[in-house]
This record gives C-alpha cells, structure tokens and sequence, in this order.
C-alpha cells in the first residue's frame, strides 16, 4: 500500500483526474503536427501526455508522476514543482495542455506561492494572494510557449467571475491573438460541485481584440472547439461588466437592459448609499453564544447580553422585529452574545464563565489568543439592515428593527443615505434587483449563490425609467437561466 504524503492528497493538490474525451479533445486542437513539443505543466497520472508523444508533463506528486511515467512512456515527465521547473529550463513548446490544479488561496501558500507569483510578475501578470493555484499555472505556461504556440486547458468556472481571473484574462488578451471561453452548463467532473469551463489561446505573441466567448449547455467531443456565440469587446467587459465573463451568459437583449441601467446616472449601486460589510467574528461561537436558560442559569447580568443573528437560517422574511428575538429567546435559541468591553469591571458570574473548562478552551482558539483581553469581540455593531451571505433561489435582505447585532456568516449592511435608502429599498424583491443579485454575485458549490461584500455594494438599483422598459417575462427568464446554470434550479 502506497501512503501518500498529505500535501499531496487528492483535496490539497488540487486533483481531479480529467475524463477521456475531455483530454483527447484538447490535445487533439493544440497539437497540429506530430513533431509539435506539447507541455502538461500539471500532469498527474499522464492522461494528457499519453495522447501525444512529444510531451513533457510535470508533477509534484510522485505517486501520480510514476503512473504518468507507466502511462505515458514516450513522454518526458519531471518530477517536482512546476514553477521551480519553469523560471530555469530553456525549453520552449510549440503547444500546452491540461488540467491545472485548482488549489484554492489558503492552500496555495509559502514558497510555493511566492514563487509562482514573482514568476508571472516577471511575465507581466499581477496576481493578489488571494489567486488560487490555477490562474498563475497558465501565465507560467504560457511564457514557456514559442511565437505562435496555443493552448488548451480545463479551468474552473470561476474564470467568469472571480477577482483574480482578471488578471489572467488581461495577460492572454495581451499576449495571444485569439483567446476563446467554452462555457459548459452540464459539469465536465459530475462528482464535483466544481463546474469547469475550457480555454483555448492560439497565436501567442499576438494581441487579440476581443474575447471571444461559446456558450453551450453540454460538452461534445471534438477535434476543434465549437464556434463563438458572443465577440466581447474588452472596454466593455473591463467597464460595464467589471472584468467579469459571467454576464455573457445571458442573451445581448438582457444585457443591453441592464448596462443602459448602470449608465443612468438615477441609477445607483447599494454602495452609494450603504456600506456592505461582515459581521462580527466571535473567536469560538459556541463559547460566545448563550441560550437564554444557560445565562440565566449562570446568572449573566443582562447588560452583558446581545441579542444577535447567528446566521442566514435564522432570518425572517422581511424584519427582525421584538417579536422575532422573543421568538428566538422562546425556542431558547443561542442568540445572546456575550458582549465584554475593555476596562469594565466584570461581575463574578461572568467572571466564573470565563474561567470555566469552556472558557479555558476557547481563549486558544487563534481569533480569541491574538487579541487582548481575549474575551472581548470586536466590530460588534448594530446594522440598519442584514443580507444572506449565501443564498438559494433569492438572496433575503431583512430591516433590522429590533437591534440586533450579526455574525460574519451573514452581511452588515449600515445606511448612511437614510433618505435615498428609504426610496430604493422597497424595489429589493423586484425581479431586476433580483436578476442584480444574480449577476453581481457568483455561484457557490450546491447550487448557492454567494455574494462577497464588494459584489453586494455593486447590486443595482434602477432608474424608474429603466424599470419601466425591462419586459418582467424577459428578466424572469434571465434569473432562471442563471439559476440553471449555477444548478440550483436543476
């Protein structure tokens, strides 16, 4: 039995084993001639490589790299790190193909990271430390290609969304002539709650004008990829769309609708007039929240005792209102945190609390030891209204009339336009501010829908012009197709 090191189990590498036909079809595009020299930065068992002879395939796992060796015997495989490989060879690839690990920011770390991002900034591409593994995979391969090289790779569907993809798109419009997104709806890997997408870039050492984008709802196998349903022109999708594919989804009427939005100037972003932040991050939630019978039967002092959201399960339709925390006080719901200031002398019932086995443990948590005293939760705040962080069918914004104070698993939202809040606020369940949610935000594994704070502050609130124009039928449509394609309507 072969034990395998956990830096390289299967979740921590980021690897997912492509399916036959997927492979077969990219390598059969990038590789025109057989004397082309095709590089698999990323090759796990070969499954790429074995399909081309004149291969050289990389792989840090060295149980994979020897299947690789088994499986694909005419091809070159160096075991190791790509990145190190990559800034000292010399050699050069006509083309490249694969499947590059999608290791996710709080895994991609160290010198590993370090290293693969001073590579591509050397390349011309500025990646934050939030990217995760696979963008800087394809820069790096991308510098090792001869003057028109192409490639063809699997990527995340978070190439139509994700922050970091931007980066990454700009760099292979700069630097190949023609760059194609494959927008597959059906999942490549249907044991993954991932969706993958493919990329071909052909003619590197070209610019190319526009990005040229295929929406299709299942993968058909083929030797070339299907033709382009959409031309993105790239000062379009830099400004209006802010550097993001996942709007062209949707058919040009919808969006002709919704960036005649954003350019009325009586429209406005959520964070014209409201700040969009998390709520407070308590260090160990289950020390931090008590039921109403336990503080009674620790004899908590009230002043002591916040009633909060502890998550989106929790919230109402429309208000939290006296009525709902009595309601949660009834369930005897862990809905009062235990709210400590600094210099305030604390009475020997919280103190007991403090010291107890329960308290013993939770001041070692990282979030409770790094901070001083340990026992005081900062960023409590009391927001004006609460938005679901990760929603199904609708995201649920809710007015906090009761004062409550709210946990990180949910959004804070502070008004500070009362005025202009209290015009726009009442369109929130209207079908454009629910069409907004969908494409400001972006999909989450299961089907969720999950909006950070910098997408929530951009959901737009139209102009009454512009409301008055969209066909309802139209943007009902585009709402379901957009929950399709995150399958939860599936």
């Amino acid at each position: 039995m072969v034990t395998i090191a956990p830096e390289f189990s299967q979740k921590r590498s980021g690897a997912y084993f492509t399916p036959d036909d997927v492979s077969a079809a990219l390598v059969a595009w990038a590789c025109r001639k057989p004397r082309d020299r095709m590089l698999d930065p990323s090759c796990g068992d070969g499954r790429f490589i074995a399909l081309h002879p004149n291969s050289v395939g990389i792989e840090q796992n060295p149980v994979s790299a020897h299947e690789a060796i088994e499986r694909a015997p005419s091809a070159l495989v160096h075991e190791g790190d790509f990145f190190t490989w990559a800034g000292g060879t010399r050699e050069r690839f006509e083309c490249a193909a694969g499947n590059p690990p999608f290791i996710r920011y709080q895994n991609f770390k160290g010198e590993v990271r370090r290293r693969a991002l001073a590579l591509c900034e050397d390349l011309g591409a500025t990646f934050s430390g939030l990217s995760s593994s696979w963008a800087p995979f394809l820069v790096a391969t991308a510098g090792l290609l001869k003057r028109g090289g192409r490639m063809a790779f699997v990527v995340p569907a978070e190439i139509g969304h994700a922050p970091y993809a931007a980066p990454l798109l700009d760099y292979l419009v700069r630097s190949f002539s023609t760059v194609r997104v494959i927008a597959v709806r059906e999942k490549l890997f249907p044991t993954l709650s991932e969706d993958c997408w493919l990329l071909y870039t052909d003619g590197f050492g070209g610019t190319a004008d526009a990005i040229e984008m295929t929406v299709v709802d299942r993968f058909a196998p083929d030797k070339t990829p299907p033709p382009a349903t959409t031309r993105i022109a790239l000062d379009e999708w830099r400004s209006v769309w802010n550097r993001r594919l996942r709007p062209y989804l949707l058919p040009a009427s919808v969006r002709h609708i919704y960036a005649t939005t954003v350019e009325d100037p009586r429209s406005h972003r959520l964070s014209d007039f409201a700040n969009v932040g998390i709520g407070y991050i308590s260090g160990d939630n289950q020390f931090f929240h008590l039921r109403p019978s336990e503080a009674k039967r620790l004899r908590i002092p009230g002043q002591f005792l916040q009633p909060a959201l502890r998550n989106g399960r929790a919230m109402p339709g429309s208000e939290i209102t006296k009525g709902t925390v009595a309601a949660w006080a009834s369930n005897d719901d862990p809905m009062l945190l235990l709210r400590l200031r600094r210099d305030v002398e604390l009475p020997r019932a919280v103190s007991q609390y403090l010291d107890s086995s329960a308290g013993l443990e939770a001041r070692l948590g990282y979030k409770c030891r790094t901070r001083a005293p340990w026992y005081v939760v900062p960023d409590v705040q009391i927001p004006d209204y609460v938005m679901s962080y990760m929603s199904g069918r609708n995201v649920n914004l809710v007015r906090n009339l009761a004062g409550v104070s709210c946990t990180n698993s949910v959004h804070s939202i502070r008004v500070r336009d009362k005025t202009l809040a209290a015009k726009l606020m009442p369109m929130w369940s209207s079908p454009f501010l629910r069409l907004s949610c969908e494409l400001e935000g972006h999909a989450l594994g299961g089907g969720m829908l999950k909006l950070e704070p910098r997408e929530a502050g951009r959901l737009l609130f139209p102009a009454q012009k512009a409301v008055s124009a969209a066909k309802v039928e139209e943007v009902e449509d585009a709402i379901g197709s957009l929950q399709r394609w995150r399958h939860y309507a599936d």
